[in-house]
């Protein structure tokens, strides 16, 4: 992509009615745009990095078995009131309205009554089970105040699976399997180092739920980790109890803030009873349907990497999810540069390689940098007449201090090695 026809521009101040971290850079390096608080759009940078997030997720998901579809967001009343959820004095964040024929309708917030609704449909016998449908959707929440950015919005994009399973057994099974994919997520996304499986509450559901928890001074909640085996507990059930249970002891745990990427949940019959959402064994007997939740919200993943993996002059993406893999810039006015730019631009980009090609030619060198770095490529590649005289093209991590010149054949050989 060129970017002079890039029509997002960045900002050297950050936005004066934020003050989530996230947020600010995401704003000043143009991949996000606030319409109003806790409602954001993904400019054309940001939904790049969403969708290699989506991609990752997606592939984790399919590989443990998961089926991926797309659930409607405008929700049925009756559908909600079978399980009691309905009622704004059970859910009082519901963003609720009505069709021009005065029935009432809500947009998700959750999708557990969705899926159920469903997959009563299709299931009868064991042979149905299990099931293990997902989707990507937006999800809306009424919340009072919204703060922190991407990190906790009013509108935000998620994925969630929800397993059905004949037993318990069959559904620890799988949640086992889905424990593994959320790590393999955090750790192609760049955040597994800091990120823990975390002992929680079950809330209505079951006595723990697992949370995924990212260490940042930027968090939200309070954890303790045990760094002998990579365990934590949230401090909401942090007890006696819940230590014996982990195996854990207090005098290893270690206190630190962090933010929730991700969660998974046992519901046991919760839903299924008021659906009635039964199937026939093997001896014709109904028996209720076991189900799970497994959940990631993609922008507050990527406002987390964002807080974590960033440094004072703007956003450093892993190259797993950067909006491009390299950001060449040409400098000057001299017509050779320009010229080889523009040959190295279309050589790397008929490799398949992502370049964002800097090839504005009415800025400074110094605003070039400057924009590289907030905008947090992995590579910048500059081409100059000082590069060119010292024998070809330099190249510089976006973490790295000083940058080394290489040749074309080089420049190539790395970035297809990369990717």
């Amino acid at each position: 992509m060129r970017q002079s026809q890039l029509f997002t521009k960045t900002k050297k101040e950050s936005p004066a009615d934020e003050v989530s971290l996230n947020a600010e850079l995401l704003i000043r390096a143009g991949f996000i745009n606030k319409e109003m608080a806790g409602v954001y759009s993904y400019l054309p940078l940001g939904l790049r990095v969403i969708k290699k997030i989506e991609n990752i997720i997606r592939e984790e998901m399919n590989a443990i078995g998961g089926i991926e579809m797309k659930t409607s967001i405008i929700q049925s009343k009756e559908v909600w009131e079978k399980s009691g959820r309905w009622s704004d004095d059970v859910v009082d964040n519901w963003f609720k309205t009505k069709l021009k024929n005065g029935t009432e309708v809500g947009l998700s917030f959750t999708n557990e009554e969705a899926y159920s609704n469903i997959l009563k449909q299709y299931i009868s016998s064991y042979k149905d089970l299990p099931i293990y449908p997902y989707d990507f959707k937006d999800i809306f929440r009424n919340e009072t105040r919204s703060k922190s950015g991407i990190l906790r919005g009013r509108e935000f994009y998620w994925k969630a699976l929800y397993s059905f399973s004949k037993n318990a057994e069959e559904h620890n099974v799988f949640y086992e399997k889905s424990k593994e994919a959320y790590k393999n997520i955090f750790n192609k996304v760049g955040i597994g180092h800091l990120t823990y499986l975390t002992f929680a509450s079950g809330g209505t559901f079951s006595k723990f739920s697992h949370e995924f928890q990212t260490i940042t001074s930027a968090g939200e909640d309070t954890i303790y980790v045990d760094p002998n085996n990579g365990i934590a507990v949230n401090k909401e059930v942090y007890n006696d109890e819940v230590l014996e249970s982990l195996g854990l002891k207090k005098e290893d745990m270690v206190e630190n803030k962090a933010i929730e990427v991700g969660n998974i949940f046992s519901l046991g019959t919760k839903f299924s009873t008021p659906f009635d959402l039964k199937y026939k064994d093997e001896k014709g007997e109904d028996n209720l349907v076991v189900m799970g939740c497994y959940g990631i919200g993609l922008g507050r993943l990527m406002g987390t990497i964002v807080e974590t993996l960033s440094d004072d002059k703007g956003i450093i993406w892993p190259e797993s999810i950067a909006p491009f893999k390299v950001h060449l810039l040409s400098l000057g006015d001299d017509e050779n540069v320009k010229n080889r730019a523009e040959e190295l631009y279309n050589s790397l980009t008929a490799k398949g390689i992502e370049v964002l090609f800097d090839d504005r030619t009415d800025i400074s060198a110094g605003e070039k940098f400057a924009d590289s770095d907030l905008i947090g490529v992995p590579y910048r590649v500059v081409v100059s007449k000082r590069s060119l005289a010292d024998g070809g093209f330099e190249i510089k991590k976006r973490v790295e201090s000083n940058g080394k010149i290489i040749t074309i054949d080089e420049l190539v050989n790395l970035l297809e090695a990369k990717r």
